[in-house]
């Protein structure tokens, strides 16, 4: 008999493989430029971070969330080790060097923040962008920290001791003055986790409460590229933040300027608006944020006309409210520190009206209180009743769908890495699979040329 050949043919990675369809618009040509200041002149020789960016790649694209086992799967996998320019005796660096690059050189240049801006640049690149309607919504991913461990908010906690051996707590202390972070809210969290304590504990799924992180987008609307990603506490305030972050430094990286926003009525408070309308010029297609609504049978604030020429809001029974009705020695401020302008009805108007007990029966006359940012309000209810904002409140479920994927099909339902930092990364390296894998489901592979 004929020995079995010990020779086998390598068959090539197909051509509707998807890394090799992503394998187009990854571009790491300035990577070692980059990070050539982070490395040491001296020594052996370092694990080429070309080849530890592509294996991330994989563990996102394909959803491998442990180290170890994208480690396992690039060794066996031919498909994985073409995409890593490895061939067939390359070696795969071991699982604890991702851990020690993270936390050092990529974290210090800013490397992964990097990547995910190449690829909204080949987006932006191959037209997938169109720049003119936006959408932003935020997510919340679990965190790694568990309930059994933690400690009431009120507790004193020796932070600064744990600092010297933790480095999530050295981070959240670094991060209390930052507006989507520590100083998003002053309210004490009822629980906070000594192994993550910047995470938030949070019940908005309506079940059990858990310690989480929010992943904030910024997308374009016509093909669901993510455009910006930013990672906050879990809170309104902080994702609030959070979008006038990304819009702004959409506009300083890509000079992109939407013309209109579209989001959920989180962001539909009357600050956000105002800022919106005021100050960037943006169409707000957001539901107001409104809690004038009232259930016990008397008059809402939607009862009574503005009269903008007068600066007066009229009652149902034609009477005037207006903004101050006394005269103080010391001047004082119109709004209060809400940004809230009471107009006050007169008591000799309301004492004798015969709509006093459906308009204010508990009080001697009426108060309507309207906000400083009004006018944008106003301009979003507009824009609300129209057809175009129709159309936007349908396509601003693509981001959802976003958020779908990115639990479902890529896996990242918990983060694996603790700290502001640690969220920061994960967030950074999903949103841009998520971009790599539009690119590659959108822009066809090239037709082989004949030979």
């Amino acid at each position: 008999m004929t020995p079995p050949s010990t020779k086998f043919r390598i068959v090539p990675v197909p051509s509707d493989h998807l890394l090799r369809s992503v394998d187009r618009f990854v571009d790491l040509s300035g990577l070692r430029a980059h990070l050539q200041p982070f490395y040491s002149a001296i020594g052996r020789p370092s694990i080429d971070p070309e080849l530890m960016i592509r294996m991330l790649l994989i563990g996102y694209c394909c959803g491998i969330r442990s180290e170890r086992r994208l480690c396992e799967e690039v060794h066996l996998n031919l498909a994985y080790r073409w995409f890593c320019r490895l061939g067939l005796e390359g070696a795969v660096p071991d699982h604890s060097t991702f851990s020690k690059n993270r936390h050092g050189r990529f974290r210090d240049s800013n490397l992964l923040r990097t990547l995910f801006e190449t690829t909204v640049q080949s987006c932006l690149d191959a037209g997938l962008v169109g720049g003119e309607g936006f959408a932003v919504d935020a997510s919340l991913i679990r965190a790694d920290a568990n309930r059994q461990r933690s400690v009431a908010g009120s507790e004193e906690v020796d932070w600064e001791a744990m600092a010297a051996t933790r480095r999530s707590v050295r981070e959240y202390l670094d991060t209390l003055d930052e507006a989507a972070w520590g100083a998003a809210s002053e309210v004490t969290p009822k629980f906070v986790s000594p192994s993550d304590p910047a995470a938030q504990w949070t019940g908005a799924h309506k079940g059990h409460a858990f310690f989480a992180y929010a992943t904030n987008y910024l997308i374009d609307l016509d093909h669901a590229v993510i455009v910006d990603v930013e990672a906050s506490r879990a809170i309104r305030q902080a994702e609030v933040g959070a979008a006038r972050t990304m819009l702004d430094r959409t506009l300083e990286r890509f000079e992109l300027y939407p013309e209109r926003l579209a989001a959920d009525s989180a962001y539909g408070s009357a600050e956000m608006l105002g800022w919106l309308v005021h100050e960037r010029g943006i169409e707000p297609h957001i539901p107001v944020f409104d809690k004038s609504e009232r259930r016990d049978g008397t008059f809402e604030r939607a009862d009574f006309t503005y009269d903008h020429e007068a600066d007066a809001y009229v009652c149902p029974a034609g009477q005037e409210l207006r903004p101050r009705q006394k005269t103080y020695r010391m001047p004082r401020p119109l709004a209060d520190s809400d940004g809230l302008i009471r107009y006050r009805a007169s008591t000799l108007d309301c004492a004798p009206c015969p709509l006093k007990p459906r308009c204010c029966p508990n009080t001697p006359a009426r108060k309507v209180p309207r906000s400083v940012h009004e006018g944008a309000r106003d301009m979003a209810r507009a824009i609300a009743a129209t057809d175009a904002y129709a159309i936007s409140r349908r396509e601003r479920k693509k981001i959802e769908m976003l958020f779908a994927h990115l639990k479902r099909i890529l896996g990242l339902d918990r983060l694996r890495l603790r700290g502001p930092n640690g969220a920061r990364d994960e967030f950074h390296l999903a949103a841009a699979a998520q971009n790599l894998r539009k690119l590659a489901k959108l822009i066809p592979m090239p037709e082989p040329r004949p030979a």
